[in-house]
């Protein structure tokens, strides 16, 4: 008969909530970042000089067609080969920047293309810059357009940090490994980890959900 123990897992509770307080920060600092870049991406893809459209093209298809963890262990393990090392922490938000980046851009993209022509014309018409144009009459409503696919995005990134242990970041799933190693209570840890995986997801939709309208596109 099989036996289960979470207080043997949940006595742990220190490691497990700096596991997740971690895990967050990663997330929070990816997001801002990460949309930024995509933001830019977008903009050089459908409003940038070909060049720039060529380049952010390459970096997207390059990202969205190899895995994370590819990606992960390519900064944190290679390019020390190139004189180049990072710390953990760094790899990982690094890693998860560029990662959420390149989806980010598609997303973003898609909705700067759903922009009628129209609103364009009128902006240039009042004597707006193309750079005003973009930020003040584009950028708003495509973000709103596509925001709750971005919110899912985000939170995919925040899920796929789970690998960030694999080169020792200090997140959650570090955390749970190493809880069961001492203790060998797999089972219960990881019934516990998916747990609060769960709750930050939801609590990271219900979050964004409510902060994009308010702070990025508006009402």
């Amino acid at each position: 008969m099989i036996t289960l123990d979470f207080g043997a897992v949940l006595a742990e509770w220190p490691l497990l909530l700096r596991g997740l307080a971690f895990t967050a920060g990663l997330t929070a600092v990816a997001a801002v970042l990460g949309l930024a870049l995509g933001v830019l991406c977008a903009w050089a893809r459908a409003w940038g000089p070909r060049w720039a459209a060529l380049l952010a093209a390459g970096y997207v298809e390059l990202i969205r067609n190899t895995p994370f963890i590819v990606q992960l262990f390519f900064i944190y393990f290679g390019l020390p080969g190139l004189g180049i090392k990072l710390t953990p922490e760094l790899a990982s938000v690094l890693a998860m920047v560029i990662n959420l980046g390149a989806y980010a851009g598609e997303i973003v993209r898609a909705g700067i293309e759903s922009t009628p022509r129209g609103q364009v014309e009128a902006g240039l018409s009042l004597a707006l810059t193309r750079a005003q144009v973009f930020t003040r009459v584009v950028l708003p409503p495509a973000l709103s357009r596509v925001w709750p696919a971005m919110v899912s995005q985000i939170i995919i990134v925040m899920l796929g940090s789970a690998v960030c242990g694999q080169i020792a970041a200090q997140e959650l799933s570090y955390y749970a490994n190493l809880i069961q190693s001492r203790n060998f209570r797999a089972f219960e840890a990881y019934i516990i980890a998916t747990a609060l995986y769960l709750g930050l997801a939801v609590a990271l939709r219900q979050l964004l959900t409510w902060a994009g309208p308010r702070y990025l596109f508006g009402r």
